[in-house]
């Protein structure tokens, strides 16, 4: 982003000052690349650099606040989505890089301040020749990561990445944060084909891509040549051979109602000859079965003997990609009011951890208190309101009281001047 943000009437002390602590917290250490930076601290400028999708009408429109609270007016501001039950699509654009032989780090922060129901929190990368203008979500991306919220089951961070134009979830359940207040999400991708998720600078997953991801043909298979021994037992219970079936067990299910007896107006040329009906027999015990028991001769599960894939070729560049060069939101919401900033991509882990720590981490105390205090003064609020209508109601019902007695005792003189 371009330069920092400032209130009206500010001394030009805080301003330089506050100038110096960001500038301090987006200057990149020597030999450490950035790709991609954005925490929308100029203002409404973010608008030339961000191009809205036009793919469909109707798409949600994202405005820029730092939220209902926050730990810095200025410093806070992100996109926010503003409209219920919408799809979104926007995307920047930065230089063409390629991150073979690199490291890779993607990082953002998410507030979903509305409690989010329903809705997604996840970015995706693209490439170079993406038509900005169409993005939505059949527009083919390299990586999409982030979190994904909907109802009670979905609670999780997704890391999808490309390979032979198909794309390849992670198999590892990672569950993101549901708190409402902004946290830090980065991907690491290495060349050495390991990976890292962290959230909030602290690790939630990591390992290898090639494991974790069905990218290729698993490298072991079983040996189609050999077959389980026949007498290979690996039933763990067995039916029980000393178990017999009592005598009385088998009765029918169903049984003739004896007790009934046949309707007046039963007519057998019309609905055919009377006869009992069916009912369920008490005495119906179902399909006998033998108690089951451990099978003395249970040999366990069969090791399958297993031999290099015939089909298995390492692939040392499923990590890499080329022409990386645009960061998009696609995402849908329920509920809007989801606020996305500090965006960074760079080939520096340390840098994106300073980053983090210098951004996120310097903004999430300050903002927790800010939503304990508004949350206590909303609590006041409702207690004053609610205390004040039981005032009323118990003032009414007093009056209504005392005009009751009043009318029964001008009452009273009349009945006894008619008796």
């Amino acid at each position: 982003a371009a330069g920092p943000g400032a209130r009206c009437g500010s001394p030009p002390a805080v301003l330089a000052l506050r100038l110096l602590l960001l500038l301090g917290a987006v200057l990149a250490p020597a030999g450490a690349a950035v790709y991609f930076r954005e925490q929308f601290l100029d203002g409404a400028n973010w608008q030339k650099r961000w191009m809205s999708s036009e793919y469909r009408p109707g798409l949600g429109k994202f405005k820029l606040t730092a939220g209902k609270f926050y730990g810095d007016a200025v410093r806070d501001k992100g996109l926010q989505t503003s409209e219920n039950s919408k799809f979104y699509a926007i995307s920047s654009r930065f230089k063409p890089f390629s991150n073979k032989g690199k490291t890779l780090v993607i990082q953002y922060t998410v507030k979903h301040e509305q409690k989010i129901d329903c809705g997604g929190g996840y970015i995706k990368i693209f490439s170079s020749n993406l038509d900005q203008k169409n993005l939505s979500g059949d527009s083919h991306y390299y990586i999409m990561f982030g979190p994904d919220i909907c109802g009670s089951e979905t609670k999780k961070v997704h890391v999808i990445l490309n390979y032979k134009n198909k794309p390849h979830p992670i198999k590892k359940p990672i569950r993101c944060k549901v708190d409402g207040y902004t946290h830090l999400y980065t991907l690491i991708i290495r060349p050495d084909q390991t990976y890292e998720v962290k959230i909030d600078n602290e690790v939630a997953a990591s390992g290898n891509l090639e494991d974790d991801l069905d990218f290729l043909p698993p490298r072991k298979i079983n040996d189609p040549a050999v077959k389980k021994p026949s007498d290979w037992d690996d039933r763990i219970r067995i039916d029980d051979p000393n178990d017999i079936k009592p005598e009385d067990w088998d009765e029918p299910e169903y049984i003739m109602d004896t007790s009934a007896e046949k309707p007046e107006d039963w007519d057998d040329s019309v609905n055919g000859e009377w006869s009992y009906p069916m009912v369920k027999n008490p005495l119906y015990r179902g399909e006998w079965k033998p108690r089951q028991i451990d099978n003395p001769n249970y040999r366990g599960i069969w090791p399958h003997p297993q031999i290099d894939n015939p089909n298995y070729s390492p692939d040392y560049s499923i990590y890499s990609y080329e022409n990386i060069s645009i960061i998009g939101l696609d995402i849908w919401q329920v509920r809007a009011g989801t606020i996305f900033d500090n965006f960074l991509i760079t080939d520096d882990e340390d840098y994106a951890e300073d980053f983090g720590d210098e951004t996120w981490g310097e903004t999430k105390g300050p903002e927790k208190e800010m939503n304990i205090k508004q949350t206590e003064e909303e609590q006041e609020r409702e207690r004053a309101t609610e205390e004040k209508y039981f005032e009323q109601r118990f003032k009414k019902k007093i009056e209504e009281k005392r005009k009751s007695q009043k009318d029964r005792v001008m009452r009273n003189p009349i009945k006894k001047e008619e008796l």
